[in-house]
């Protein structure tokens, strides 16, 4: 799933050590506005992504790609929401938007395809 939202609250981050070897979590809170008439408050947690959480700013509007999971413990269900991608949008942050991200191969200016001679004839059936 994803969404955008504005990050509403920064969480501090806790840290620990599992079976596993060590772990960061960050809760970050976006508020976002699914079409309705009301926005909303969704907590999403930034799991062994410290460099994502650093990115965030509160007030700032993001693309955020996350995992919804739900699992049972005790015979009481819980909820994760995890995020995968973090992107600022394109009007927040404009200088951040035009480095290419980890996740995203660089885009050239014009596609080659994209200019074609006006000399060649259209081959192509209707």
């Amino acid at each position: 799933m994803e969404f955008e939202g504005t990050v509403y609250k920064i969480m501090p981050m806790t840290k620990g050590t599992s079976a596993r070897g060590e772990w960061q979590r960050q809760d970050v809170v976006f508020d976002y506005n699914d079409g309705g008439q009301f926005s909303r408050k969704l907590c999403v947690t930034f799991f062994n992504r410290p460099d994502d959480a650093a990115k965030l700013r509160e007030g700032g509007v993001y693309n955020v790609s996350v995992n919804i999971e739900s699992r049972e413990y005790n015979g009481r269900w819980y909820t994760d929401i995890r995020a995968w991608r973090l992107q600022p949008k394109q009007n927040d942050a404009p200088a951040a938007a035009a480095a290419p991200t980890s996740d995203m191969p660089p885009i050239a200016e014009e596609p080659a395809y994209a200019s074609v001679p006006e000399t060649e004839a259209d081959d192509l059936p209707f």
